[in-house]
């Protein structure tokens, strides 16, 4: 049972990325996954309730692949840039509707900023620690993370991508290097020059 609950939720997951979900009734969500409704009711006791363990499931799936990756890392620098290219990676099945329809919902939204309160937090950590190691210039950590925490909420409402034209990916990107670039103590960021460099090799 506990395996059957967790391929619902991957499923159901992938089909809110990709649709949405607020415009969905219980029946035709239980059609759509080709089950009873009984069979949500284990998830969740009503609709809104589903949402919230949906997007719940998707943000903790998208830390957890998130945190394996940053995991490899050991420069603040590389950290950083590995933790929102990831970031960029993980967001990028969900669609403008889903976006949508998380930021609308209260219940759902609370996921939602709750996951770019986390997100600010690890830059703030990561600036603190390259501060105290020379890596990076002496800067508030804690404003960086504010401006960062306030560019990622823009980004997943798709806000960027309206005024710039970037996809989410490039934002991302672009968020990367500007901090990483911006923050370095000198103009050589070892971490960028070994991707560039295994790069070219490959």
């Amino acid at each position: 049972m506990r395996a059957r609950r967790a391929e619902l939720l991957d499923r159901l997951c992938e089909l809110f990325l990709a649709e949405g979900f607020a415009h969905f009734t219980l029946d035709e969500l239980a059609g759509r996954m080709h089950c009873s409704k009984s069979t949500l009711y284990t998830l969740a006791h009503s609709k809104e309730q589903l949402a919230v363990r949906v997007v719940g499931h998707f943000f903790k799936r998208a830390t957890g692949n998130i945190e394996r990756r940053v995991a490899e890392c050991t420069d603040p620098r590389s950290r950083m840039r590995t933790y929102l290219k990831a970031a960029a990676a993980e967001l990028a099945p969900a669609s403008r509707r889903f976006i949508a329809d998380m930021a609308s919902n209260p219940a759902t939204r609370a996921s939602y900023e709750s996951n770019a309160r986390a997100a600010a937090d690890r830059i703030r950590q990561d600036v603190h620690e390259g501060v105290r190691t020379g890596v990076f210039r002496e800067v508030d950590s804690a404003l960086v993370a504010e401006m960062v925490g306030l560019t990622l909420s823009a980004i997943q409402r798709g806000e960027i991508s309206e005024r710039t034209g970037l996809s989410d990916a490039a934002a991302f990107d672009a968020l990367s290097d500007f901090l990483v670039g911006g923050l370095s103590a000198s103009e050589t960021d070892p971490a960028r020059s070994t991707e560039e460099h295994g790069t070219e090799e490959s």
